[in-house]
């Protein structure tokens, strides 16, 4: 090939791509914030694109979707979501209860869709169900009315037991006061004792195991929490391993090798999201939230 030749291809590539890019410009632009990685949503981001595409809208087709991931780590949240807000974007999405707050604080005016596993009126993101109002909008698993129904399970399980352990994270303060408050009284009502064990590092499973030996709890409670689904296969082994009988929030616990779980579909749960984001698009200004009860 001549010289001239292959600088001319150059030019043409680069012209090329100088257009595609202006054409991918063009396309509406979704941000997405996880607050953990993108092989761990890997499930849930297929079923948020069903419903994208259901809507009439496909990822690099006809809509431009910008990630950004905490990796687990809640501090960075408030930054990745400045920086997506810094974007042309149309639509923001979230899908952790601290992705969401990030995404609130850190705008006013671009819609947000976001999915949660607590009660988004009490976490002071919308107004109410019917009626989100401003620019938020989304689904919720509603997992607080489910701490009941845990701790009757694990009862039923373990019928001589009267104390169980909590697991929560207190780096997710919103979520972990909530639930905590819904178990506590739950506990109440069933006459049951429960003793809050704290985790939000690795290593600290360990010790939450050797307390719940120590206080010979009948069972343990896993609060639904991202950085505890983050670590879900290491948590279904300790609870193996340790003979703790243990219940989570989602259905992926037990297919890790734990013992039960009672809660909403998590890819159900970001299809409709992905349907909610379709809708934003096309101009439909009003969407209710949608609760999911287990």
């Amino acid at each position: 090939m001549r010289r001239r030749d292959f600088i001319a291809l150059g030019g043409a590539a680069a012209a090329w791509s100088i257009e595609a890019r202006a054409q991918q410009l063009a396309l509406p632009v979704v941000g997405f914030l996880g607050s953990d990685s993108p092989e761990l949503y890997a499930d849930r981001l297929r079923a948020f694109r069903r419903g994208l595409k259901d809507a009439g809208y496909i990822e690099s087709e006809n809509v431009v979707i910008e990630y950004r991931w905490a990796n687990g780590d809640n501090n960075r949240l408030a930054a990745l979501a400045a920086e997506l807000v810094g974007l042309p974007v149309n639509v923001l999405v979230s899908g952790t209860t601290p992705a969401a707050l990030a995404l609130k604080a850190a705008t006013t005016s671009i819609p947000i869709v976001f999915f949660i596993a607590g009660d988004p009126v009490a976490l002071g993101l919308v107004g109410s169900l019917n009626r989100p109002g401003a620019n938020i909008t989304g689904t919720t698993a509603l997992t607080l009315e489910a701490g009941k129904k845990w701790l009757q399970l694990l009862q039923e399980t373990v019928p001589s037991a009267t104390e169980f352990a909590v697991l929560i994270n207190p780096t997710s303060p919103h979520p972990a006061e909530a639930q905590t408050k819904d178990l506590q009284a739950a506990a109440r009502n069933l006459n049951l004792r429960v003793h809050l064990l704290n985790a939000s590092t690795e290593h600290e499973f360990e010790t939450v195991f050797a307390k719940i030996t120590e206080l010979h709890a009948g069972g343990l409670v896993i609060t639904s929490d991202s950085f505890f689904f983050a670590h879900i296969d290491k948590l279904a082994a300790l609870a193996a391993q340790n003979k703790v009988p243990a219940i989570f929030g989602f259905r992926e616990f037990p297919a890790a090798g734990g013992l039960m779980s009672y809660g909403s579909d998590l890819a159900d749960q970001h299809r409709t999201i992905g349907g909610y984001v379709g809708r934003i698009l096309k101009g439909k200004s009003r969407v209710t939230c949608r609760s999911s009860n287990p």
